[in-house]
């Protein structure tokens, strides 16, 4: 794997361990934190396997955009569109005052990142 997705997975793997902790906690578990890292850990993985495909990709968050470009390289990745689309909404969402997570949605968040995390880490070969 070049450096530079290396450097992805790395991220995406701490993106990975913060969601588990913080859903873990059984004082004030922070759910809203639970789904934001839970998109940032697909998203970090998705851009490591681009980047090993030598495609370029732009400051994003939205999955489904990440989702298009490795589609040409990777069809079967089309399996994923809308588990991706649901972790989308979790960059944004639930960052912002007017929207929380409960723990149903960040169970679904986290459930939903080990899908893809899984997968990624599959075509990374890991």
């Amino acid at each position: 794997m070049s450096p530079i997705a290396d450097e992805w997975v790395e991220k995406a793997e701490g993106d990975f361990s913060v969601a588990v902790s913080l859903f873990r906690l059984r004082k004030k578990p922070t759910y809203d934190a639970v789904c934001f890292h839970s998109q940032q850990c697909a998203e970090k993985y998705m851009k490591g396997i681009l980047q090993e495909l030598d495609v370029r990709f732009g400051k994003t968050h939205n999955l489904r955009e990440l989702l298009d470009l490795l589609i040409p390289y990777r069809p079967l990745w089309e399996a994923y569109r809308e588990k991706l689309r649901i972790l989308s909404t979790h960059a944004v969402d639930f960052r912002y005052p007017g929207m929380s997570a409960d723990k149903a949605t960040a169970n679904a968040a986290l459930d939903l990142c080990k899908i893809i995390r899984k997968a990624a880490r599959a075509e990374l070969g890991m």
